[in-house]
């Protein structure tokens, strides 16, 4: 395999064209049905969770997306031997990984390498990877994974690019977070699983894709006790043995983001294969902006709104609080609500980049450091705009469906990053979307 500049990794080795947008053709009420896909969140991190297993295991309800093909090129290099099964299954042995040093120009460029830190360090007591990159939301620190990985008796060494960590021997302690990281409680969680003794996370964070990666290595074999709560115990064992399945949470993100497309395109949607209870959080602003909800069964949920969305006020938490990974595709529905509204981030302080390609297509947004105030304006309009991250390139696909006119969205890699046959999926509904081609 010929591996091309990083910023190419996406397009050469996963086969599209970095000419590629999405053309949109608005204004189109979203209909029907939609199936949500295995979490982004939870899949880059269960991945790299298999280096911990001396053996074989079989993972189901994997999105189909770029950041879960390129994890697996990662691990295919550390040494593992990967079997497709299907585009949404994998089986994977990692018996014989035996190198610890990920490959540089990869994982410098993906957030979620950092979770190989953990992972090599339990099993192989080395690990070096690449600075973590991903997308541009400001600073995002590595203390306290840092922090934690030296509790546990390791040496790291951050210089050139890169995390290097090693140590004769992991031993158990108790972990403070002094922010809430769900990163870094990943990671520790990781680094934990087969250290010597009883690991205690306290501050830990509770999204759902933490308590999927618990759930993940206790199928194969770990103690983790707490996962969900603000505190997580991990006593360690001495080897995970595999020869097990495993099937990936939904992505409670993805579900939200046809919640919210739902209620911006004052649409009807059934949501399927989704937690309920993840989206409380976004179901209550939902409701909150004149939508409705109604669970119908287990595992679907029926948004619907026909009317023009409400102003309301949204401060990012962590879980189980509003989602920043959600909070541009909520700024669409209040870009047009009918009122002012505020948003507050209290996460990344880089995330409202967006709100400058929904200024292009008529909205009226101020963004200020961690604030963005939006007055309501009745409709936007079709214009060339830019994905500056993940969450912001699904945003400009929403406001292009909801827009007069055609947009023309570029930057396709950060999309392809985290949602599944995102276009199919929106042309289902009804949305006039198709990928191109267009020369420079």
């Amino acid at each position: 395999m010929v591996y091309f500049t990083i910023d190419k990794v996406y397009y050469y080795i996963f086969g599209g064209n970095a000419l590629e947008k999405l053309l949109i053709t608005g204004k189109t009420p979203l209909k029907g049905e939609v199936t949500i896909s295995g979490a982004k969140n939870a899949a880059v991190a269960i991945l790299p969770a298999t280096l911990l297993i001396n053996g074989i295991c079989t993972i189901e309800n994997l999105p189909n997306i770029s950041d879960v093909k390129i994890s697996c090129k990662i691990l295919e290099e550390l040494g593992a031997k990967i079997t497709w099964n299907s585009k949404n299954e994998i089986t994977i042995d990692t018996r014989n990984v035996c190198c610890t040093n990920a490959p540089l120009d990869m994982t410098s460029k993906f957030r979620a390498s950092y979770y190989l830190l953990g992972a090599l360090l339990g099993r192989c007591k080395n690990a070096q990877v690449g600075m973590p990159g991903g997308c541009n939301l400001g600073a995002r620190p590595i203390d306290q994974h840092i922090k934690g990985f030296e509790a546990l008796g390791a040496n790291v060494e951050v210089g050139q690019g890169k995390i290097t960590a090693s140590v004769k021997k992991l031993v158990g302690n108790s972990v403070y977070m002094d922010v809430v990281s769900v990163g870094a409680t990943i990671n520790v969680m990781l680094a934990s699983v087969l250290a010597e003794g009883t690991t205690t996370i306290d501050n830990a964070a509770k999204e759902p894709h933490i308590v999927d990666v618990a759930n993940f290595l206790n199928t194969m074999g770990a103690d983790i006790r707490g996962a969900g709560t603000d505190m997580i115990k991990i006593n360690g064992v001495k080897e995970l043995k595999g020869n097990a399945t495993y099937s990936v949470v939904p992505d409670q993100i993805e579900a939200g983001t046809f919640m919210l497309a739902a209620v911006a395109s004052r649409g009807d949607i059934k949501i399927k294969n989704c937690i309920t209870k993840h989206l409380e959080p976004i179901t209550a602003k939902v409701i909150e902006m004149g939508g409705n909800v109604e669970e119908i069964g287990g595992d679907t949920l029926r948004v619907w709104c026909n009317k023009r969305p409400s102003k309301a006020n949204i401060k990012t938490l962590p879980y189980p609080g509003f989602p920043t990974d959600l909070q541009p595709q909520i700024g669409v529905c209040l870009s047009i609500a009918d009122g002012n509204s505020t948003i507050n981030e209290s996460i990344w302080e880089s995330r409202f980049q967006y709100t400058e390609e929904l200024n292009k297509m008529g909205a009226k947004i101020t963004a200020q450091g961690k604030s963005a105030f939006f007055e309501g304006v009745k409709k936007l309009y079709g214009s060339p705009v830019c994905a500056t991250d993940l969450r912001a390139g699904a945003a400009l696909i929403i406001a292009g469906i909801i827009a007069d006119g055609q947009t023309k969205i570029s930057n396709l890699q950060y999309i392809d990053r985290g949602y599944e046959n995102i276009e199919e999926k929106f042309r289902n509904l009804g949305a006039k979307i198709e990928r191109i081609n267009e020369e420079e």
